[in-house]
């Protein structure tokens, strides 16, 4: 039977035997069960999908049959109404997982998508879920509703991917749950190719973004509306209701690239960076909560462009500074480029409350280039506190374009040229948790609480989990001395777990331990001495998801192969999208010296270490470098290693240097290195003939130098080159004796005997 083509009046005028009647009422009853049913399609792969699409009316619901869809590329291509929307769902939420290299394209009018998992492997185009079927070829008036996409990401760390991409008009994703992007590439971007995707209209709400890792590049955005191509053409796109929360890829955790946008009722919780008016005109931000709570680089909103506003934001202890403040706001280029920075005019800052946020930027990024000036601009109505710091406020340029009306500030706090109200602020702890300055109706924000929460966004049917990386989190496994033993220990090993050497004596190993998960590797006791060696090229290999921490241990390079260019911890040759950490504390390396260029730490391009910590150790007669960090030479703004931590060391007869890390470029997009020394002692350090930098400690671009207590004899120079930004440099207490001294952007400088202190040498 027809269920569409089904005349009753036909049926009604057949003359009928009582055989033909029971047959008619059966007929009608399945009939009438078909209807309950009416427009479910259920299908259990590509094949059958394809066919219902192909032949979907309005109101039609496409059902995918619980189980994995690995490999599967989707396309959705019909065309539903506004009353009557072809819909594809699943048959039980969190139970149709598409895998492997699978994706889909969405094309058309009044579709709706609801329920897709994707997870366990990647695109394998440019794009996760996009709103087109080809060039020219889009979706309009379409939905993407309580999806998920949970670290579906190629291996290659650069290659560029993007999860979510909206072409066309009126279309709306909201309630997804999209965490864990560890490749270069944007998670979810407005793409205005043509003029059939401007003035789109299109709504981003009640999404969760959570935990994309810093990518140490540019291409770590996680919401970008346009490009600089189209920067000057509307978009009009809605962005409102959803929770970020660290999202920690670049500076910009949203790149507006475009005219006309609105950003409301938006919380961004502990995210290193900004919502950035990178480009375009009358944006504005207004309702939004910045959370930070006091994580490094964590900041508000960066303004550039003309007639952009943020209004009714509030701000919390945000600690980010320069292009990552709680307020930014930009010098311009004079008759800049389109992908340059335009001179901001006309911006409105209004009734927004700022709470212990360290930094507040008016013309940032002055400089030569940069030299046009804010102008008929205003900072009005808002509230500045804060309960442990005096100065706030940095100005780098001419700020007589931005009027200052009504502004209060805490007594403690210095004032800009006696533009801000200074008052003795009362400040009470509302019921929510946050700190609310007490001041006159109209002044600061009205906000009391955010609107987004991780409670009420994303989806409800599928867990919310930091993937973040633990040590000592699982169990503890006991090893005795001998060949293999640890080995077998590493093998057998799960994330977090304590591997405890027990004994006294050598832990020999004849096969390379590769980690692919965060270990922990310790002396039993203080008392015990245990020593490791192994006769491979390479004693630990941190694989991509690895992470490796050292205690107590003595790592000894005489059973090594008598290889040049030996290692005893090493990255994956090739890239990874995970980044990893290394910490070392209490240990001992000796006699890397079977061959020359003995490396105790070296890395591969394209992989990131979020922190190296290296304390109370010693290191002695090694015949290449301690730490190799400077694989990344494109000179792109990419580096190796974001923190760099080297506290209370010895570092004795090391032919090469004990640090090389290398940051090359001019990119703006990325937060680090930042190195930290302090308390160490290097005694001829960095005279081998193979030591590429002739230096005995070398950084290139780091953007911040913490160098205290460092006392260097009988050694090459310590040699800082500082590049783009503008980076710091805080030496003190640096005592130089019968060494080369020290280099400061190529000047050398003779330091024997002398005691440096200061941020300049």
């Amino acid at each position: 039977m027809n269920r569409r083509l089904v005349n009753q009046d036909s049926v009604n005028k057949l003359h009928m035997t009582s055989f033909n009647k029971i047959l008619v009422v059966l007929s009608l009853v399945l009939f009438f069960c078909s209807c309950a049913d009416k427009g479910v399609i259920k299908v259990k792969n590509v094949e059958e999908f394809n066919v219902a699409v192909k032949n979907a009316l309005p109101g039609d619901v496409i059902q995918m049959a619980n189980g994995v869809w690995k490999n599967t590329e989707l396309k959705f291509d019909a065309k539903g109404t506004a009353e009557n929307p072809i819909q594809l769902v699943v048959e039980e939420r969190g139970k149709v997982k598409l895998e492997g290299q699978s994706r889909i394209n969405i094309s058309g009018e009044h579709l709706i998508v609801n329920g897709l998992v994707f997870t366990n492997g990647h695109t394998p185009a440019s794009e996760v879920i996009s709103f087109k079927k080809k060039k020219g070829v889009y979706a309009n008036n379409c939905r993407v509703t309580e999806c998920v996409i949970d670290n579906y990401n190629p291996i290659e760390r650069m290659e560029s991917t993007y999860w979510v991409s909206l072409y066309g008009k009126n279309n709306r994703v909201d309630h997804c749950y999209l965490v864990d992007k560890r490749n270069k590439g944007v998670t979810m971007a407005v793409r205005m190719v043509d003029e059939a995707c401007r003035e789109n209209n299109h709504r981003i709400d009640h999404n969760y973004f959570g935990y994309r890792q810093n990518l140490g590049a540019n291409g770590g955005e996680t919401l970008r509306i346009g490009t600089s191509h189209y920067s000057l053409s509307t978009s009009a796109t809605q962005v409102d209701s959803n929770y970020f929360e660290s999202c920690d890829g670049e500076h910009e955790i949203i790149s507006n690239k475009s005219c006309g946008n609105q950003f409301i009722d938006n919380t961004f919780y502990e995210c290193r960076g900004t919502l950035t008016y990178r480009h375009g005109n009358d944006n504005v931000s207004k309702g939004n909560f910045f959370i930070g709570n006091n994580k490094e680089y964590t900041g508000g909103i960066r303004i550039i462009n003309k007639r952009n506003k943020a209004i009714n934001n509030y701000f919390s202890d945000l600690k980010g500074y320069r292009f990552r403040g709680s307020l930014v706001i930009m010098n311009g280029v004079p008759n800049s480029a389109i992908n340059r920075y335009h001179q901001v005019d006309g911006g409105v800052f209004a009734n927004n409350t700022f709470v212990n946020c360290d930094h507040i930027q008016l013309c940032s990024g002055s400089d030569e280039e940069r030299s046009a000036v804010p102008i008929n601009s205003v900072i009005e109505n808002n509230v500045f506190y804060h309960d442990n710091s005096d100065n706030i406020f940095t100005v780098f340029d001419d700020i007589s374009g931005i009027e200052f009306k009504k502004n209060i500030i805490g007594k403690n706090l210095k004032n800009i040229d006696n533009k801000l109200t200074v008052t003795n602020l009362k400040v009470i702890e509302n019921e929510f948790g946050f700190k609310i300055p007490q001041v006159e109706e109209g002044i600061g924000s009205t906000l009391v609480k955010p609107a987004a929460t991780a409670d009420n966004t994303g989806v409800s049917w599928y867990p919310k989990a930091k993937g973040e990386m633990q040590f000592n989190t699982g169990k503890t496994i006991e090893v005795k001395a001998g060949v293999n033993t640890l080995f077998d220990a590493i093998v057998t090993s799960q994330t977090g777990d304590v591997i405890v050497l027990s004994e006294s004596g050598d832990y020999v190993m004849d096969k390379m331990m590769e980690l692919t998960h965060p270990i922990t590797i310790k002396s039993a006791t203080k008392e015990i001495k245990p020593v490791i060696k192994s006769s491979k090229a390479e004693m630990f290999l941190i694989a991509n998801g690895g992470g490796l921490k050292l205690q107590g241990i003595e790592i000894n390079g005489a059973e090594s192969p008598d290889y040049a260019g030996n290692s005893m911890v090493s990255t994956s040759h090739y890239s990874m999208n995970c980044n990893y950490k290394f910490l070392m504390e209490d240990c001992q390396v000796t006699d890397l010296d079977v061959n020359h260029s003995f490396d105790f730490l070296k890395v591969y391009k394209n992989t990131m270490a979020d922190s190296i910590l290296i304390r109370n150790c010693q290191f002695s007669n090694i015949t290449g470098n301690i730490m190799l960090l400077n694989k990344e030479k494109d000179d792109l703004g990419i580096y190796n290693a974001e923190y760099v931590v080297i506290e209370n060391s010895e570092f004795k007869d090391v032919k090469g240097s004990v640090l090389n890390l290398y940051r090359g470029g001019t990119d703006e997009s990325t937060f680090g290195p930042a190195l930290k020394i302090d308390g160490c002692v290097l005694s001829n350090v960095g005279f081998g003939k193979r030591n590429k930098t002739g230096s005995a400690i070398y950084t290139h671009g780091v953007q911040v130098n913490n160098i205290s207590n460092l006392k260097i004899d009988n050694s090459h120079y310590l040699d800082l080159y500082m590049t783009n930004g503008e980076p710091i440099t805080n030496l003190t207490n640096i005592e130089i004796n019968n060494s080369k001294g020290f280099k400061y952007n190529n000047q050398s400088f003779t330091a024997n005997g002398v005691k440096v202190n200061g941020s300049v040498f």
